[in-house]
Order: structure tokens, then sequence, then C-alpha cells
């Protein structure tokens, strides 16, 4: 018995580090529904919106196209092409958001960018990188739609 509680105690450990002995089992049905590759990875095109050349003025014409440009995201989102979206901090450089879009190419990605009003103005221009990334951020948004309270009537 003394040198089983010892064996015990040096084994618990590497039990409590070891990923295979907490995560959780393959689930091959979510892995085709997110695209998958084997190391659970997919490519996605990472687009990164820059300040553009034609800064709309402040009031009713610059409202509507944010609206349209949030719309736009939701939209993209329910169809499964946009996994992340954001803006960025105030940046000297000039970086004003992201989309990482799932989607095969930059040409495709390219056409999905020209559907959002701020590209479509000049506010901002597109700069397109292909990113290899964890499937599972296509869950983001899935989970942040329960983190968004409902709008007050």
């Amino acid at each position: 018995m003394s040198l089983l509680l010892p064996a015990m105690l040096l084994a618990m450990p590497a039990a409590a580090t070891d990923p295979a002995a907490t995560a959780p089992g393959f689930d091959a049905a979510l892995a085709e529904r997110l695209g998958a590759d084997e190391r659970g990875m997919r490519k996605y095109v990472l687009v990164i919106l820059k300040t553009g050349p034609q800064r709309v003025p402040d009031g009713p014409e610059r409202d509507e196209m944010f609206a349209g440009h949030f719309a736009n995201m939701q939209r993209l989102s329910e169809a499964g092409k946009l996994a992340v979206a954001g803006p960025f901090f105030k940046d000297p450089a000039g970086w004003r958001g992201l989309y990482v879009f799932a989607v095969d190419d930059i040409e495709e990605a390219r056409a999905l960018a020209d559907t959002d009003p701020v590209v479509v103005k000049g506010e901002m221009v597109p700069e397109f990188h292909e990113w290899y990334g964890a499937a599972a951020m296509m869950l983001v948004p899935e989970w942040h739609e329960r983190l968004v309270p409902p709008a007050e009537p």
C-alpha cells in the first residue's frame, strides 16, 4: 500500500495534462459540417479592410452605408461564408477591420468583399491573404448569437 500511493500521485499530473485523457471524442459529423481536414483545420481567406481613398462624409449617406455594411456581414455569416469579422482599434497604418471568409480562393473572397457597401463606396479597401486555421472558427457565429441579448422594443 505504501508504494501504491506514491505511484498514484506521480501518475496524476500526467493524466491531468494529457489532452487525450480529457478531450472529448472525435465528432466526424461536426468535422464534416465545418469542413475540417484530418488536422481539424481548414482553408480560409483573411481580408484586412484598410482605409480607402473616399471617406463618405458624416450624415445619412454614411449611416446608410454602415447599416448596409452590418447587414451584409449578417447575410454572409448566415450563408456560412463569414466565420469571423470585427474592427481594429485605432490603427495608424489605417487598418479598420477584418473578415475571415470560409472560401476556397481569393477570387471568391473578392466577390464577397465587393458586396460590402464600405468597399463599393471606397471607404475601405480589402487586402486578401489565404490562411489555414481551426475549422472550429466556423462555430463563432453560432456561439456569438448566444452572447448578444435581444434588442429592447
